[in-house]
């Protein structure tokens, strides 16, 4: 199962600085890095080598982290190809209860995490519709 670690945050500048400085000092690589601000906290997503060891160091070090399961697909680096996913989720009435990406290699793939209630069952519908799902090693060896 793939995860990505949640941190939540009071919304005051340093607190990004802080909590990569625990993540760099436990040798933890970030592959991807989303902010969402809600309004005092905030929630920094991070998409990680490993997430196991940074969560343990987050909360070692007083953070209040969260593992959260999410599924890894590989998608086209080409204009319609998030529609063709979404479609084929919604099709099967798959809510994406949150969502980010990014970019492998331009104009070539990308990869799309998400976040769905039932992860067994979205994997089977992406992986019938031809889309690539990443697993552990794959998405934390990037």
């Amino acid at each position: 199962m793939t995860r990505q670690i949640n941190v939540f945050v009071e919304n005051k500048p340093g607190r990004l600085r802080r909590v990569t400085s625990i993540l760099h000092d436990q040798d933890i690589n970030i592959h991807a890095v989303e902010i969402q601000d809600r309004g005092e906290y905030g929630v920094i997503k991070l998409l990680v080598n490993d997430p196991q060891k940074a969560h343990v160091a987050l909360a070692d070090a007083g953070w209040a982290a969260a593992l959260k399961d999410i599924l890894a697909v590989v998608v086209e680096d080409r204009p319609g190809t998030l529609c063709e996913l979404a479609g084929c989720l919604d099709d099967n009435h798959i809510n994406v209860a949150d969502a980010h990406g990014f970019t492998l290699e331009p104009g070539r793939e990308a990869v799309l995490c998400v976040e769905v209630d039932n992860l067994e069952e979205a994997t089977r519908i992406v992986t019938e519709n031809g889309f690539r799902v990443l697993g552990e090693k794959e998405l934390y060896d990037l």
